[in-house]
């Protein structure tokens, strides 16, 4: 959703914008076309694989990218002497480096260990989770993070299969929900329960809140928010936060219903289905 970005974003000339999630450099590839000679972008990213890409694709000396948790934006910017920014993107769709490189182990057809780390220094994994957390555990976190209707179900299942083998494979997993499902829809069946253990093994939800809070506090009058979210549990967040701040008089909401992908956007990337985006300003 770059022309959308840049719409809400809005970058102007000689300004400070930072990509909290800048990944391979996509979105913050064009808000430097717009920030002139005199414009900085910094860039943030706990994957260490993205920032080189990054580094890569926007070898410029108006970029700054640094390693760390957008939740850790404030201290970051203060860190670098920046006292306030013009805009703030927030992009917390996985990647597509994550899903083709098959070793990260997020994909549910992968023959790779089990693994989900955005930042591979930390030590959780999801192997760590479906092997060592309790029943109850596993249940609660396929509920809440992954809204999946049969949490108890595969919970019970991967209970069941580890205390005769250790869970080590992606597609071992995959196979484990599939069997408790006992039928294919539309979607894999495990697409659920991936998302959930992808939340809780990085702590999206919690990154979300703390980031979202730290954006006011370095987001200068008249500076914009742009967030494109992926599932209803970020965009209730996301949702409720730009609500709430506006009752605060802290933001005004500038996208009332959240942007999504054009046609042509959704036939070139599938994968956008679910983008919604969301914008307002700091007042």
């Amino acid at each position: 959703m770059v022309r959308e970005v840049v719409e809400v974003l809005s970058p102007r000339p000689g300004g400070i914008y930072v990509d909290a999630t800048v990944g391979p450099g996509g979105h913050a590839e064009e808000i430097l076309k717009l920030v002139g000679s005199e414009g900085r972008l910094i860039g943030i990213d706990r994957d260490e694989e993205a920032l080189k890409m990054a580094e890569e694709r926007l070898a410029d000396e108006r970029v700054v990218l640094r390693k760390g948790r957008f939740s850790d934006i404030r201290e970051m910017l203060v860190e670098m002497g920046v006292s306030g920014v013009d805009g703030i993107l927030f992009d917390f769709g996985l990647s597509m480096l994550h899903l083709r490189d098959v070793e990260r182990g997020f994909s549910f057809t992968s023959q790779e260990p089990l693994d989900m780390r955005m930042d591979r220094t930390q030590r959780l994994t999801s192997r760590d989770i479906v092997n060592t957390y309790s029943e109850k555990d596993i249940e609660r976190i396929l509920r809440e993070y992954g809204e999946e209707r049969l949490s108890h179900r595969i919970a019970k299942a991967i209970s069941r299969y580890r205390a005769k083998k250790r869970i080590d494979t992606c597609a071992e997993l995959a196979e484990i929900v599939s069997s408790a499902y006992g039928r294919r829809g539309k979607h894999h069946p495990a697409t659920k329960t991936f998302q959930a253990l992808r939340i809780a093994v990085n702590d999206e939800l919690n990154e979300i809140k703390k980031g979202l809070d730290a954006s006011l506090n370095v987001l200068m009058t008249g500076g914009r928010l742009c967030v494109i979210s992926y599932h209803s549990l970020e965009d209730r967040i996301v949702k409720n936060f730009m609500r709430d701040s506006e009752k605060q008089g802290m933001l005004k909401v500038i996208t009332k219903k959240p942007m999504t992908p054009t046609y042509t956007e959704l036939r070139a990337n599938p994968s956008s289905r679910s983008a919604k985006l969301r914008g307002a300003e700091k007042i």
